[in-house]
C-alpha cells in the first residue's frame, strides 16, 4: 500500500457486532475525501482506526506508509473529533491558550510564545476569525465560537493530514460557508490532505475531489464525476439525492 492514508480489507466488530466490514481505499497526498453515511454507519469509527485510537479486528491500516501500531509522526496530523460538549466551560484557559496545545506534540513547545510557533498560533487564529478574541476564556464563548477555536488548535501544527469529524455542526451558515473556503484554500494551495466526515453531502461536492460512501461496508469509493454517472449509485441513492448532489459539484 502507498499514499496518504491506506487500508486494506479492514473490519471492526464491537460485542460480536461487524461494525466495519472490508473496508479498503487509498488516499494520495493532497486529495480531499469527504465521508458520507447515515448514523450509524461506522464514519467514527472508521476514523478512530485511522488514528489508531481504535485497533482494528483484522485487516490493516497506514499512515503516510507505515502501519499506524508503528507510526510516531502524529505531529503531521490535525484531529478534530465530532463532540465539543465534553469541553469544561470553567477550564481556565484562553483561547490563545487553547489554539497553542495544538502544537504539544512539537519540540518548541515551550517557546510557543516565540518564533516560528507564535506566528503558527497567530496565523491559525487569523484563518479562523479568532484573533480579535484571543485573551477570552474558552467558557465565554458561544458554541459556534469554542468550535473555531478547536479547528484552529487542529489546524496550528501545519498538518499534512487533517481530519475533521463534522465540524461544521456548531457553526452558522456564514460561518460554514467561510470555513468551507479555508478548507479549499488548504487543500489546493497548501496540499493539505483532508478526511472530512459531514451529513452536508451537497455542499461536501463543491471541495472535495474524493467521495466514501459508507453503510457499515465501502458502498462506493472514487470521484464526484464518477458518483454522478454511475447508473449503480442511482439505485442505491435514488436518483433525486444523486441529482442534489450532482447538481452542486457541477456549479463548483
Amino acid at each position: 500500500m502507498n499514499g496518504i492514508v491506506a487500508t486494506r480489507d479492514l473490519h471492526f466488530r464491537y460485542n460480536g457486532v461487524e461494525i466495519l466490514s472490508d473496508i479498503t481505499f487509498n488516499l494520495e497526498k493532497g486529495e480531499f475525501l469527504g465521508i458520507v453515511g447515515p448514523n450509524g454507519s461506522g464514519k467514527t469509527t472508521l476514523v478512530r482506526i485511522i488514528l489508531g485510537l481504535l485497533k482494528p479486528t483484522s485487516g490493516s491500516v497506514e499512515l503516510f506508509g507505515t502501519d499506524t501500531a508503528s507510526f510516531t509522526e502524529w505531529q503531521t496530523i490535525g484531529y478534530l473529533p465530532q463532540k465539543i460538549g465534553t469541553l469544561n466551560p470553567h477550564f481556565p484557559a484562553t483561547v490563545e491558550e487553547i489554539v497553542s496545545l495544538g502544537l504539544i506534540s512539537r519540540r518548541e513547545t515551550r517557546k510557543a510564545a516565540a518564533g516560528k510557533d507564535r506566528r503558527a498560533i497567530d496565523d491559525a487564529m487569523a484563518l479562523m476569525d479568532i484573533t480579535a478574541i484571543r485573551n477570552k476564556l474558552i467558557g465565554e464563548l458561544s458554541g459556534g465560537q469554542q468550535q473555531r477555536v478547536l479547528i484552529a488548535r487542529a489546524l496550528v501544527s501545519g498538518p499534512q493530514l487533517l481530519i475533521l469529524d463534522e465540524p461544521t455542526t456548531a457553526l452558522d451558515p456564514e460561518g460554514r460557508e467561510k470555513f468551507f473556503a479555508t478548507l479549499g484554500d488548504l487543500n489546493r494551495n497548501r496540499t493539505v490532505t483532508i478526511i472530512m466526515i459531514t451529513h452536508d453531502i451537497g455542499t461536501i461536492g463543491q471541495y472535495a475531489s474524493r467521495l466514501l460512501y459508507l453503510d457499515k461496508k465501502l458502498v462506493f469509493y472514487g470521484g464526484f464525476d464518477a458518483f454522478c454517472t454511475s447508473g449503480e449509485m442511482t439505485s442505491y441513492f435514488g436518483e433525486h439525492s444523486q441529482h442534489i448532489i450532482c447538481h452542486r459539484h457541477s456549479n463548483r
